[in-house]
């Protein structure tokens, strides 16, 4: 659980990890096929989905954005960011270890800024603080968290956090 009374940083910080973790609890237990199962037509959308794009979500907003380095996509050559929900021939071991690198290199990232302050540059957005981004992909999780959730209870019942 995030912290009760912490500090902005470390608030954000917890909200954030609570999310990853909560992700990887969706997918426990699962095999390979079952985590690609596509919820209802016409959506594709898959656990395994998710877990790539929100590799992809790791990689742009903290390595490209706040860290300015200059990375491609994991799972696009052309740039396109819907590829990563893709996950017909994609594996539980590759698209984990793709999502696990990403979330350790955006905590050496966010580890490494000496503030919430500090700033990078969106595509989209031009100039955005690190405080937007961590509050943006929170944002991302929970809404893709939320996804998840009826995508595991569409596979084996499972409910809950």
């Amino acid at each position: 659980m995030p912290p009760l009374r912490g500090g902005e940083r470390e608030t954000l910080r917890g909200f954030l990890d609570f999310h990853r973790a909560t992700l990887a609890m969706k997918c426990e237990g699962l095999t390979d096929e079952e985590l690609r199962r596509q919820s209802m037509p016409p959506s594709t959308l898959s656990l395994l989905g998710l877990v790539r794009h929100l590799a992809e979500v790791e990689r742009t907003w903290f390595r490209d954005v706040i860290n300015a380095e200059d990375v491609p996509l994991i799972w696009s050559d052309e740039g396109d960011r819907q590829v990563a929900y893709d996950a017909t021939g994609a594996t539980r071991s590759e698209a984990f270890a793709a999502w696990e690198a990403e979330v350790a290199h955006a905590r050496r990232i966010e580890a490494a800024a000496p503030s919430l302050d500090v700033t990078g540059h969106s595509r989209l957005w031009g100039e955005v603080s690190l405080r937007l981004v961590m509050l943006h992909v929170i944002h991302e999780y929970a809404r893709h968290n939320g996804h998840a959730d009826f995508l595991r209870e569409g596979i084996d019942g499972t409910v809950g956090f």
